[in-house]
């Protein structure tokens, strides 16, 4: 598993959340299954994870004043996944992030920044316009 996939996972995205769906949606696709009316559209309502609220959470809870809106390592630090300057090089490997940008370490982690969150948005992660532009 990527360290990418590990993002996803800390934050409750993807591989998790699918086989629950799966599970799930069986029985909340026939009407006549057994679940009352009103919590079958609770399943629906799953597709969108709340990652701004989840991190605000962790950020008013952690002792270190961490701004993951800005900076790669505190949004790694407060996912409590390693920071260091070699995973995120990892991270901007798997990620694909362009040569010249891995030579700079300030550039890689703007670059870095940017594709996680967008990521975290195209596999169903709420975050806000301003930080994907």
């Amino acid at each position: 598993m990527g360290l990418f996939n590990s993002i996803l996972s800390k934050l409750g995205i993807g591989k998790a959340e699918a086989a629950e769906a799966e599970v799930e949606a069986p029985a909340a696709a026939t009407p006549e299954a057994s679940a009352p009316a009103a919590e079958q559209p609770s399943v629906a309502a799953v597709s969108v994870v709340d990652v701004v609220a989840q991190l605000e959470t962790r950020a008013a809870a952690n002792p270190q004043k961490l701004n993951w809106r800005v900076s790669i390592v505190d949004l790694l630090k407060l996912l409590e996944l390693d920071s260091s300057f070699s995973a995120r090089k990892e991270l901007a490997t798997e990620l694909n992030c362009p040569a010249e940008l891995m030579a700079d370490s300030a550039q890689m982690n703007m670059w870095l920044h940017k594709t996680v969150l967008a990521k975290i948005a195209e596999n169903g992660g709420n975050i806000p316009d301003d930080l994907l532009n």
